[in-house]
């Protein structure tokens, strides 16, 4: 008959889970459960597997029943005996006190006028046959009835004998024999307890009690060994409690038991504190005045340092990590890298090899300025890139994908080549899986193509040279070949192991066969990616957009970036909400080597950062808010504030001049470049700090920063807003405005000559509204806009901003009201504009209208 699973287990005497896999074992596929059915075949197998568990089990049954059994026989024997004990004990009283109660009442009977010797001499004669009764009772082991009744006749004969011989006692009778009362005394004192002379004894004697207990626990200890190890065990535990305080101790045993936890913690923070202050956290790139200051030594040391390692550097030089650690480790101190402790916290997935698919490879154009990088990528993008730039320079790092003939990708990074882009070329090297090397062979192989070169090789990135401007009459390569093997590059033409090419970005030729060697070094490299996991890669550059928010440019490494995905940047976190790619079009998702731009996050992290797609949003902002503690740490640290000691200093080696200055830009890049350059201008008369440095709009937060500072605000490609424009002057702060990068440093630079003001000054003159666009063929778009402060004057030079940011900068083309054409228009009054040689007008936007004039 088939039984439930429970019933048989504890026939069985095993668990279900062991029956589960033992079926399971026997080709039962079975899930076993408290309502589950054994059937008659597994039950026999069941009871064939476990039958000595059951045997066991009986066995056991059997033994405990015995010993219980045991157990009530010794306890009903020994309360047998004990009962008769008492009995006996109950028996023995009442013979004595009888006989003592009968011998009162003989004496009080007796004449008063005995003397007290005679009644002395009748109670030893009493005692004297009462003791010698007791004795013939040991000797003879007669049993307690006989005994009793003996004693009863005796008693009652010697009653009577008493009072008829009342006047006849001659005294105590003789008979020859000796009583041992050693003997009887102890006889006596085991049974009768109402006695005064007996208590008396008994109480004397309180060490015999004593010895009896110790017999008893003697006993006890034989017969239950594990109490003795318990006792230890206790013993143990209360000494070391007593020693350690934490016993059941009194008030003030806690409280001084509070004072030195107290004590021992602030001994622990006090070494803590110690060994922090000889831990410098800092980021890589780091200037030597930031490294100086968090050690609180002279910069002078710092170079001196330096230079012993045969590295020469300037005070606003930034260092690389390993020379960073050298040099903090000669002056006592640690170096930890705050990146490479954030990125502890986010645990990398190892890849699937069977998931693992090509993709396509990064390549970074690097070289000198004007070589022509961004005229090579125009050419293979067949696009006009460069007409977005300002200066025709590239002052913007930027991602691209072109698409070959054969449908292979390759993705591109164009990197500034201007030698305030240090930090910006480094973070490319790091990105890419190949490197262009772009050189002129007008020119030479000039500082930053060395510097680039050795970003490279740092990064260990494999390089292709490519020779540009070769159509350049009487032009050739050999010159450029010959000094890149003095430094001992040797290209293939020359039996070394790096591939060149040479090319002409303006016509194309060469340039097929140099993206054929790039594709053969990438097949080498074997580039491959999983795109099934979470997506991770790099931040390109980051802006803030006023009707987006902040946008960031991204290029994925690994994984694959969907639309709603959890972001984590640096220290900031956000949603994707949108994607686009270089050229402004929707997308639904990235995958590996695709660069494009992002909205939802919620700040605009550093260009070089990574990011990671992190599953939960929680997670990722607690790591984000990490980050952002560590990051304020190190900039709390690296600007010292200034105390009376530090001015008294300043003040002796001469007169002390500071200036201040606030950067804002239109992307992160930019500002590290401003940032850098203008902290090079530092001389021993001025010291220029840079104070505050953001993307986006001039805000009035900024103009009340400058005031409270004594600072000036440098603005590259923004713009400031109309009530920030109006707080500035109330608080005479100056704002200087730039789209080109050389045009700013010079600014300063001549500015710093002995603090005086350049020459040339830009004045704002007035600010209008577009508020409708009108296009007209052969003309282009018409602005009708309204004058909102100052005026508009039609040779005055303007510029166009679209959220904060310069979209252009030029000329009129035409000035009219109504179908007049005016030379101004003044406040509160609508025009008609139409800007030269630019279209792309927006309604919503604003013109700001200026002129240079000499101060």
């Amino acid at each position: 008959m088939p039984a439930r699973a429970p019933k048989v287990a504890k026939q069985l005497n095993i668990s279900l889970s062991r029956i589960e896999d033992f079926l399971n074992s026997k080709g039962f596929e079975v899930k076993i459960k408290p309502t589950t059915k054994i059937d008659d075949k597994q039950y026999d197998l069941l009871l064939q597997e476990f039958s000595q568990d059951v045997s066991d089990k009986a066995n056991i049954k059997e033994a405990i029943d015995s010993n219980r059994k045991e157990r009530e026989i010794n306890i009903s024997t020994f309360e047998n005996d004990s009962i008769k004990e008492k009995e006996k004990l109950k028996e023995k009283k009442p013979t004595i006190e009888e006989k003592l109660v009968k011998e009162e009442v003989g004496q009080a009977i007796i004449d008063k006028g005995i003397e007290k010797k005679e009644e002395e001499t009748l109670i030893n004669h009493d005692l004297h046959e009462e003791k010698s009764e007791h004795k013939k009772n040991d000797l003879n082991n007669d049993s307690t009835v006989s005994i009793k009744k003996d004693s009863q006749d005796k008693k009652t004969d010697e009653g009577k004998y008493i009072e008829e011989n009342k006047n006849t006692l001659k005294g105590p009778v003789l008979t020859g024999e000796k009583i041992d009362l050693s003997k009887f005394e102890k006889k006596k004192r085991k049974v009768a307890s109402s006695s005064q002379t007996l208590k008396k004894e008994g109480k004397k004697k309180r060490k015999r009690i004593f010895k009896d207990q110790n017999k008893n626990n003697n006993s006890q200890k034989k017969h239950s060994p594990e109490v003795d190890n318990v006792k230890i065990q206790k013993k143990i535990a209360e000494t070391l409690d007593k020693l350690t305080n934490k016993g059941k101790s009194s008030s003030v045993k806690f409280r001084k038991q509070k004072r030195e936890e107290r004590r021992e913690k602030a001994l622990e923070e006090q070494k803590i504190a110690d060994q922090e202050k000889s831990i410098l956290k800092v980021t890589e790139f780091v200037t030597v005045g930031e490294l100086a200051s968090m050690m609180n030594v002279n910069p002078n040391e710092v170079i001196s340092s330096c230079m012993t390692l045969g590295i020469m550097v300037a005070m606003n030089q930034r260092l690389d990590a390993e020379t960073l650690s050298i040099v903090a480790e000669e002056f006592g101190f640690q170096v930890e890298f705050v990146s490479a402790d954030v990125q502890e916290s986010i645990i990398e997935e190892d890849d699937d090899e069977s998931k693992l698919c090509k993709r396509a490879p990064i390549v970074t154009i690097m070289g000198h300025v004007d070589h022509g990088k961004t005229s090579l990528l125009d050419y293979i993008r067949k696009e006009n890139v460069i007409a977005g730039e300002s200066g025709g320079i590239t002052q913007h790092i930027g991602a691209y994908e072109v698409t070959l003939g054969d449908d292979r990708k390759i993705t591109f990074i164009d990197t500034p080549g201007h030698e305030a882009f240090t930090a910006m070329r480094a973070r490319g090297a790091q990105v890419t899986d190949l490197a262009i090397i772009v050189i002129a062979v007008d020119d030479d192989v000039m500082p930053q193509t060395k510097e680039a070169i050795s970003h490279a090789q740092a990064a260990n990135v494999p390089i292709v040279f490519a020779f540009n401007k070769i159509d350049k009459p009487n032009s050739s390569s050999n010159k450029l070949k010959e000094q890149l093997s003095s430094m001992n590059l040797l290209v293939e033409d020359w039996g070394g192991k790096y591939q060149s090419q040479d090319i002409s970005a303006k016509t194309g030729l060469g340039i097929d066969e140099l993206l054929e060697k790039v594709l053969l070094e990438s097949d080498l490299l074997e580039l491959k990616a999983n795109p099934e996991r979470n997506a991770s890669g790099t931040i390109i550059e980051a802006s803030l957009d006023k009707g987006k928010g902040y946008v960031a440019t991204i290029l994925v490494r690994n994984g694959t970036l969907k639309k709603g995905d959890f972001i984590l940047a640096g220290q900031y976190t956000g949603k994707v909400k949108a994607m686009f790619d270089e050229r402004g079009n929707l997308l639904n998702q990235a995958e590996p080597s695709c660069p494009t731009a992002i909205l939802g996050l919620n700040g605009a992290p550093q260009a070089g950062d990574g990011f990671n797609v992190m599953s939960e949003e929680k997670e990722a902002k607690q790591i984000a808010t990490k980050r952002n503690q560590l990051q304020r740490e190190q900039s709390i640290r690296t600007q010292k504030h200034i105390t009376l000691d530090e001015i008294g200093r300043r003040l002796a080696i001469g007169d002390f001049k500071e200036l201040n200055i606030i950067v804002k830009a239109d992307v992160d890049g930019s500002i590290q470049a401003l940032s850098d350059s203008f902290l090079k201008l530092t001389s021993d008369q001025i010291q220029v700090n840079v104070i505050h440095k953001g993307v986006g709009q001039i805000t009035d937060s900024d103009v009340l920063l400058a005031s409270a500072s004594n600072a000036i605000i440098i603005g590259f490609q923004v713009r400031p807003s109309v009530s920030a424009r109006k707080l500035a002057d109330k608080e005479s702060i100056d704002i200087r405005m730039y789209s080109v990068i050389y045009d700013a440093i010079n600014a300063v630079k001549d500015a710093l000559e002995g603090m005086h003001e350049p020459e040339l000054k830009e004045e704002v003159i007035g600010n209008v509204e577009i508020r409708e666009v009108f296009k007209i063929p052969k003309v282009g778009s018409i602005a009708g806009s309204y004058v909102t402060d100052g005026k508009i004057e039609r040779n005055s030079e303007i510029r166009l901003i679209r959220d904060g940011i310069v979209i252009y900068t030029g000329k009129l083309a035409s000035l009219k009201r109504f179908k007049e054409d005016v030379k101004e228009v003044s406040k509160n009054y609508e025009c008609g504009l139409n800007i030269e040689n630019f279209n792309d007008i927006k309604v919503g936007d604003f013109i700001e209208v200026f002129n240079h004039v000499k101060s």
